[in-house]
This record gives C-alpha cells, structure tokens and sequence, in this order.
C-alpha cells in the first residue's frame, strides 16, 4: 500500500491560473494541467533563485520530493511552450501558508492554513499580526 501524500506549504497562490497561445481559439488547443504546487516549486526555485534543500523544507516536503515536483512542473511548461498547449493552474495536495509575526518579541512563522495558534511559539505572547503576502510583487503584475 502506498503512504499517503503529505500536504505541501505553498506561500503563493495566483490571480490569473490560465495561459494560451496568443491568436489562436482556445477551442483549438490542448491543455497542460499544473497544480498549484508545481507552481510553487517554480517559484521558489526559478523565480527566487533558491536552492533544493530550503525550497524543500518550505513547501515541507522531503529534497527527492521537491526534486520530483520540480522536474514534473519544468517538463509540463516546456511542452506547453514547444507544442503550443494552454497552460491550466488548477488543484494539487497542497496547504495555502500564512505567515504570523509576534508584535512583542519579534517571532516570525508559518500557519498552515485551518491550524490556529493562539500563542507564539517563542515567547507565549497572544498579541500576533499577520504578515501581508506579496502576491503580485513576486510575479511582477501590473
């Protein structure tokens, strides 16, 4: 029996999850399915310039783990590319990632999402603020 999938931590969650060809009807063409943490490896990897090992432990996954979803992510955008396919963002085992930061000691982390903490795992202080994520900074949106 095969384990079961661990959730990813993805920090990053995109306003447009659809891309196609200009100039041809999207009735005309094939699909690429990425998941939205085939996204994130992408991401931290080629869009942060992060090493395996640190993108691993934020999107809490093993190094051959994140190795593999890497290569899958790279192997569906350069076939989407080449042959002329619509590129899909949709679905994937993954946790959306908030970052909480503690206004008395400074403590910063990450909360999965639907995990409450009511407390900071530094100091035990109850006075936390989120963290505001960059959403469209990181992919240079207008």
């Amino acid at each position: 029996m095969a384990r079961p999938t661990k959730w990813r931590h993805v920090e990053f969650l995109p306003d447009v999850t659809y891309f196609k060809p200009a100039g041809v009807p999207l009735r005309d063409l094939e699909e690429v399915v990425l998941t939205v943490d085939e996204l994130e490896a992408l991401r931290l990897k080629d869009l942060e310039g992060l090493e395996q090992e640190p993108c691993a432990e934020r999107m809490n996954v093993s190094r051959p783990t994140f190795v593999r979803i890497i290569n899958s992510a790279r192997k569906k955008v350069a076939e989407a590319l080449i042959k002329g396919k619509a590129i899909k963002i949709e679905g994937g085992t993954y946790r959306f990632v908030q970052s909480l930061k503690c206004r008395d000691c400074g403590n910063e982390w990450k909360q999965p999402q639907g995990e409450t903490y009511n407390e900071c795992p530094k100091c035990h202080s109850t006075n936390l603020m989120p963290i505001k994520q960059r959403r469209r900074q990181c992919c240079n949106y207008k």
